[in-house]
């Protein structure tokens, strides 16, 4: 393959990419790396503004970055993003569903056992993982089956591959992403065109708000004996970053994995490699 060429697989120069959850880090992340990369990004979140550190890194990139405002699990507001989607930008070529998260509420504790776990938190952790992911490639997806292409990535976690203690509905809605991308992998290839692609990323350990007061103090800033306990089983010794990601993002994007479906890549510094001894 010609230098040139391999090149060109990284450009998304004209694409339309749509990004759930794209006013978090992750998924904030995601969306400045495309649009630098050429691509036209519409941001799909439930936040009124996008976070100032997204618009200005995202400035002065080759391709557009906008925020709509929508919900993940309401599939006519979905239709009416994507039809604001089409009307700024055109056909999706890629989805990436990054809305996600767990819930204190559904997390034991010394004080909360799993049997005192409510149930509307369970049902708020299952609903914005799996239905949060579902929905949208639904939605989107239709768009690829009438264009016979596409590319959707979801996010999963390394608690889809072995559960973690203390979050049993994000490890199950997690391990219902990777089945889902495996499924939607195969039902899009054999039932409306092998160019239609769908893989999922499982990040390993990513200090950010949503587990900091698990594995740091609140007043010290310390790690907790489980934040020291996942470094203790990572080999790499650290928590992992945002543009950790972006690699394997770019690559199951692009035209570089056009044999790559149905997979979901561990991004995890190891962890999931290492047997504790």
């Amino acid at each position: 393959m010609k230098k040139e060429e391999l090149y060109r697989m990284y450009d998304f120069t004209g694409q339309t990419a749509v990004i759930t959850g794209g006013g978090g880090v992750l998924g904030g992340e995601m969306a400045v790396t495309l649009a630098w990369m050429g691509a036209n990004v519409a941001i799909l979140d439930r936040c009124a503004t996008l976070n100032e550190q997204i618009t200005t890194a995202a400035a002065g990139a080759p391709g557009q970055l906008t925020l709509i405002h929508s919900d993940v699990l309401d599939t006519h507001v979905l239709q009416e993003s994507a039809d604001e989607v089409e009307r700024a930008f055109g056909k999706v070529d890629i989805l990436i569903n990054a809305a996600g998260g767990n819930h204190p509420s559904a997390t034991t504790t010394a004080e909360k056992s799993f049997f005192d776990l409510p149930t509307d938190a369970l049902k708020f952790v299952f609903d914005l993982n799996l239905l949060g992911t579902i929905l949208p490639c639904q939605v989107f997806g239709r768009q690829m089956a009438e264009t016979k292409s596409g590319a959707i990535l979801n996010i999963s976690s390394m608690n889809a591959f072995r559960p973690l203690t203390r979050i049993p509905a994000y490890s199950a809605a997690k391990a219902g992403v990777s089945n889902f991308t495996q499924w939607l992998a195969v039902h899009m290839a054999q039932e409306y065109s092998p160019a239609i692609r769908v893989n999922a990323i499982a990040p390993g350990f990513l200090l950010g708000e949503q587990n900091r007061f698990l594995l740091t103090d609140a007043q010290t800033g310390e790690l907790t004996p489980r934040g020291r306990t996942i470094l203790t089983h990572t080999p790499m010794n650290r928590f992992g970053n945002p543009d950790d990601l972006l690699g394997a993002v770019l690559w199951l994007l692009s035209p570089a994995a056009a044999f790559v479906t149905g997979v979901v890549i561990p991004i995890d510094g190891g962890f999931a490699a290492f047997s504790g001894v």
